[in-house]
């Protein structure tokens, strides 16, 4: 059963709600399966991360301690927050709800302060430990000094002073100095003043999501990404999507925590790719130590060999078990994993010869998947001119006195639906003014989903809306926007300035602007549906971040400072199919648009006949 993607509903329509955490225990566990407890398999096999030790390694929580979402802004920016949503008509409860980090990168940059501050706290910690550490040495190479010359007499009534104060009282003080511990205490204390400031573990969470959500559009290679190559790989063909600046690579650990959030998901297609990454580079690193990892060789192989059993591969399970056992041979549960699957080799061995191919999840059922994402691999491509000439460009005025002086640069992207893209519409100074104006209002996007509204895994981004009495530039924006589209723009026939920031691989899943059920709480405006989209693009990208209309079979690139416009609605008001469209995840870049959604009553005499001639 395919999914309905729901309109983004607008505050007049309705309230924002605290956003509710979704139904999920507190190891992170979907389908019944353990991330962090030993549990035996329909009674046979034990899942990995269970008792039995891990080598040797120091004990910690594996993924971290959840804690209590705290609000992230001191008093006087929830204050400013809450004047601001009071202004729009918004819920205030909602201001004060933690933010997540991953769906907004303006959430994400912000994050760098923090860990300036704790780069600080460790400098700090370093100095201190290198000061207390040049004191030691200077007290061994002073105690050496006299135990290499044997003959110095210990008759010498100094020397054997010295020495038994030396045991007695220097030894125990060097032994018992508070200075290594107040050193550490500071190290915690400074962690502890951020600690509110950082992202939450669900933060972590969403953005290994992302990394597989662009490893699926994208078609993107595990391994050319564990190396910072963006590579889409088809068959035996490879192309460079995308050429940083400069590489930079994930750790063993990094791929491990990627692959261990699709196990605890029971996403084994994702999980496995990632945890074989992890593996491979702990292998050529084995024996060394990183204070930062949580995770090591056992652990990798551990995870990876009983996703491997989960997927059906009993002979690859069994292959990583063993290698397990051969680092951490005390480990009784993996013994016993052993020859489980030894047995269920011999027991069905043509049957466990046959590897089987593990089918990626099509998590939210999307009919139209494999056209919204080949669209979004070409990373935007219109139909060219010179293929259709009745698309064309053109300087446009709409007979509007507004225009005159300087006409908008119109390009006709399609006919059917009708999509114009107006370049330079914004000037750079106008695009970052409204960056600005919406940056401390940014919360969580949301669907409507009967009377709530909730966060969804289909859309990426945080959200604000603009009243044009916030700064006199968006009451400029709004004339233009009226006189080049003919439309009335005002309250309640449009809804105000909604500002988008899109988060790590932010996208949006192909939904529809205008609503598709006549019970829609869009109508609470009492002005009809959505009779157009007219979208702004706030910035550049350096790579993804497409508009894909998926029935029209086409996509539009970000082209910074221009806007998109189309009809949603055909004359007859019923809803223009063909105007399915998705925001293709952002490979590279931050990605900002601002949406002016306009409604049906009050246009009706208004709407121009030479602006669709096809419709």
């Amino acid at each position: 059963m395919a999914v309905t993607r729901e309109f983004t509903a607008h505050p007049l329509c309705l309230s924002l709600p605290k956003c509710e955490k979704h139904g999920k225990n507190q190891c992170g566990v979907s389908g019944g399966l353990w991330s962090g407890g030993r549990r035996a398999r329909g009674g046979r096999l034990e899942a990995a991360g269970g008792s039995g030790g891990r080598g040797g390694r120091r004990g910690r929580c594996r993924a971290g301690a959840r804690r209590e979402a705290r609000p992230r802004d001191g008093l006087r920016a929830r204050l400013a927050a809450l004047l601001a949503l009071l202004a729009l008509g918004a819920d205030p409860a909602a201001a004060t709800a933690r933010e997540d980090t991953f769906s907004a990168l303006t959430s994400v940059a912000r994050a760098l302060a923090p860990e300036r501050r704790l780069l600080g706290t460790l400098r700090r910690y370093l100095r201190g430990e290198e000061a207390r550490l040049r004191d030691l040495t200077r007290f061994y190479d002073k105690v050496l000094s006299l135990h290499e010359d044997v003959t110095i007499p210990v008759v010498n009534p100094l020397l054997a002073f010295t020495l038994i104060k030396r045991l007695q009282s220097d030894w125990r003080n060097v032994v018992h100095s508070l200075e290594a511990t107040e050193n550490i205490r500071a190290l915690k204390d400074g962690y502890e003043k951020v600690e509110q400031d950082l992202p939450a573990f669900e933060d972590l969470e969403g953005a290994a999501r992302a990394l597989m959500r662009l490893q699926d559009v994208y078609m993107l290679n595990v391994k050319g990404l564990a190396q910072g190559v963006f590579q889409r790989v088809t068959g035996s063909s490879i192309t460079d999507l995308y050429s940083p600046r400069q590489l930079f690579s994930l750790t063993a650990d990094d791929c491990f925590q990627v692959g261990k959030v699709a196990y605890d998901m029971g996403d084994y297609y994702h999980a496995i790719p990632w945890l074989e990454e992890a593996v491979s580079l702990f292998r050529r690193s084995y024996g060394e130590w990183k204070t930062e990892d949580e995770a090591s060789l056992d652990d990798a192989l551990d995870y990876l060999a009983f996703a491997c059993f989960q997927a059906g591969n009993v002979s690859c399970a069994l292959s990583l078990s063993r290698e397990f056992l051969h680092y951490n041979p005390d480990n009784k549960r993996m013994a016993r994993n052993v020859l489980k699957y030894e047995r269920l080799l011999s027991q069905n061995a043509l049957q466990m010869a046959t590897e089987t191919v593990i089918q990626r999840p099509n998590v939210p059922n999307l009919q139209t998947r494999d056209t919204y994402e080949g669209l979004c691999q070409t990373l935007g491509s219109q139909p060219t001119h010179y293929q259709n000439p009745r698309l064309y460009c053109s300087y446009e005025t709409n007979s509007s006195p507004y225009l005159l002086l300087q006409p908008a640069r119109k390009e006709v992207i399609h006919l059917r639906p009708f999509v114009a893209l107006y370049h330079d519409f914004v000037s750079d100074a106008e695009a970052q003014k409204i960056r600005e104006l919406a940056e401390p209002w940014l919360q969580r996007s949301v669907v409507a989903s009967g009377e709530k509204q909730l966060p969804v895994e289909y859309r990426i981004s945080k959200s604000a809306w603009l009243k044009d009495t916030v700064d006199p530039m968006l009451g400029t924006l709004d004339h233009r926007i009226a006189a080049l589209t003919g439309l009335d723009i005002q309250p309640p026939y449009a809804e105000y300035l909604q500002v988008v920031n899109y988060g790590i691989g932010g996208h949006y899943e192909p939904h529809f602007d205008h609503a598709t059920s006549p019970s829609s709480p869009l109508y609470r405006m009492k002005s009809g549906n959505r009779v157009a989209t007219f979208m702004i693009y706030l910035s550049a990208v350096e790579a993804g971040g497409a508009t894909a209309f998926i029935y029209a079979n086409f996509s539009v690139p970000v082209v910074k400072n221009a806007a998109l416009f189309w009809w949603n609605l055909h004359r007859s008001g019923e809803g223009d199919g063909d105007t399915l469209h998705a925001g293709c995840p952002v490979l590279v870049g931050d990605k900002w648009v601002a949406n002016k959604w306009i409604h049906e009553y009050g246009q009706e005499f208004r709407r121009p006949c030479s602006t669709n001639p096809e419709d």
